[in-house]
């Protein structure tokens, strides 16, 4: 239990460090599928993917604080709510990220 705690709290630090990345320094190679040629507003985008990765980081060190808390009975519930809300964020970000596109570009590449 504690080697998932210590890892999830690892993995939280380093996903909030890609999101400052992303969001506060504009290092836009970190955006997977990221093309400057399609991209309209990148500011916009650094800032709403950067913002989305911070929910996912807060939300796996919140995971890794409560595994270290809990027991490993009572774990089973806030994994399945992590895994729900981690879904709905990776959704959100595939379909937000596309309205920072230029639509003329995307209907070309498809």
């Amino acid at each position: 239990m504690t080697e998932q705690a210590v890892t999830a709290i690892g993995a939280g630090i380093f996903i909030g460090i890609l999101g400052i990345l992303i969001k506060y320094v504009g290092v836009m190679d970190l955006i997977a599928g990221y093309d400057p040629e399609t991209v309209t507003d990148e500011e916009g985008l650094a800032d709403f993917v950067g913002t989305n990765a911070l929910y996912v980081a807060a939300l796996t060190i919140c995971v890794g604080i409560l595994e270290l808390r809990s027991s490993a009975a009572d774990s089973e519930w806030y994994w399945l709510v992590f895994v729900v809300a981690i879904a709905a964020i990776a959704i959100r970000m595939v379909r937000g990220a596309r309205r920072f596109e230029s639509t003329s570009e995307r209907d070309k590449t498809s």
